[in-house]
This record gives structure tokens, C-alpha cells and sequence, in this order.
């Protein structure tokens, strides 16, 4: 493995020995490769990129200034100044635009996430189309599979899903919506509506410590 030709192309790799990269793989200029990194397959990477340790890559593309952290993206593309991870993963024919985040044990798997959009904490986007400029919360699920097909759903521009919530394909979320936190949507969502889909709580007071002591 002749790494010379990417360090004399201005590519810093920090720790060479540490590394694999594939024959054929292609790295632009004042990129970084930290320690423990895999690229295999045609992988191409842009300038100015941050590949961070233990990410593996194959048959990724990453576009200028984008930064990957401890990730797996494979057979998949991330935008330009994009941020990947930690413990990201990014599966077969998946896209990120540009200026987007995906998070902590984010996992997108034949979908795409529009330029500006956010998906920061644990979710899934199986089979989906996110728009432009759109927050995915934490805990959301798009919910693809139901035991004998794989289903898309759609989020238009714009729109903010909140903490924790299920989207049962197949749907349609058209732009400028907000699903409240805790909702489960199943029916398609019109340009600008507010969907909230929860129960309010029950409360009964001095009840508790009956549970806390098993005596109930």
C-alpha cells in the first residue's frame, strides 16, 4: 500500500501504518486521515475532508470539507461541508446534502436528507425522502417495513419531526409541517398542518410507592 502518492497531493495521514486504503481510491488535498481508518472499494473523497479514526468507507463518496466521525458509510454519498457521526452509519444508495448533520447512532439506509437538514440522535430513515431544512429528532423511526414490503416516506421541505416519533410508510409529509413529539402518523400530512398524536398523561397522587415497593 504506496500512501507517498497521497501525501505528496497534500493528503496528511497521521498515522500510516494504522490505515488501509484500497488501490484506486482517490483523496483530494488537505485532507485528513486519522488512525484506524478503512477505504476500501471506489471510494472518493474530497479537499479539506476530516475522515476520522475507526471510520470505514466503501464506495463512498464525500464531497469538500465534509467530516466523518468514527463512522460507516458504504455505498452512499455525503455532501459537502456535511458532518457524519460519531457512530453514524449510512447504507446502500443513501445521500446527505450539503450543511447537514447526521449524529450519534443516526442510520440511514436507501434514503436521502436534504440540504441543511438534521438527524442528531439515535433515528432511523429507512426507505425515505427528507427534504431541505428539515430536524429529524431524536428516537424518530421511519417505519418502512411492514412484515412483507418496504414502503418510502416522504417529509417535504421545511418540516420538524419531533422527539420519539413513528412514521408508518407509506407517507407523505408535505412541506412546512410539525409532527409534535411522541406521535405516531399514518395518514398523509398537508402543507403546514400541526399533527399531535399523543394521550395526556394520568396522574394519581401518593400512588407511587405501592410500585416502588412491589406492593401492587
Amino acid at each position: 500500500m504506496d500512501l507517498k502518492r497521497y501525501t505528496d497531493n497534500g493528503v496528511i495521514i497521521l498515522c500510516p501504518h494504522s490505515i488501509y486504503i484500497d488501490e484506486g481510491i482517490k483523496i483530494g488535498s488537505g485532507t485528513i486521515i486519522q488512525p484506524f481508518c478503512v477505504l476500501t472499494g471506489m471510494t472518493t473523497i474530497g479537499c479539506n475532508c476530516i475522515i476520522g479514526s475507526f471510520s470505514f468507507l466503501k464506495n463512498a463518496t464525500i464531497m469538500d470539507g465534509a467530516e466523518i466521525r468514527s463512522s460507516r458509510i458504504t455505498d452512499s454519498s455525503v455532501g459537502q461541508n456535511t458532518t457524519v457521526g460519531p457512530n453514524g452509519h449510512l447504507r446502500e444508495n443513501s445521500s446527505v446534502g450539503d450543511n447537514c448533520r447526521v449524529g450519534n447512532f443516526v442510520e440511514l439506509k436507501n434514503s436521502s436528507l436534504g440540504e441543511g437538514s438534521k438527524a442528531s440522535h439515535l433515528a432511523y430513515l429507512g426507505d425515505a425522502t427528507v427534504g431541505k431544512n428539515c430536524n429529524i429528532g431524536c428516537g424518530v423511526i421511519f417505519v418502512n417495513y411492514d412484515g412483507r414490503v418496504k414502503h418510502r416516506t416522504i417529509v417535504g421541505d421545511n418540516s420538524f419531526i419531533g422527539s420519539n416519533c413513528n412514521l408508518i410508510a407509506p407517507l407523505n409529509i408535505e412541506g412546512d409541517c410539525y409532527i409534535a413529539c411522541g406521535t405516531t402518523v399514518t395518514k398523509n400530512v398537508s402543507k403546514d398542518d400541526f399533527v399531535i398524536g399523543r394521550l395526556r398523561e394520568t396522574v394519581k397522587p401518593n400512588t407511587a410507592k405501592k410500585y416502588l415497593k412491589g406492593e401492587i
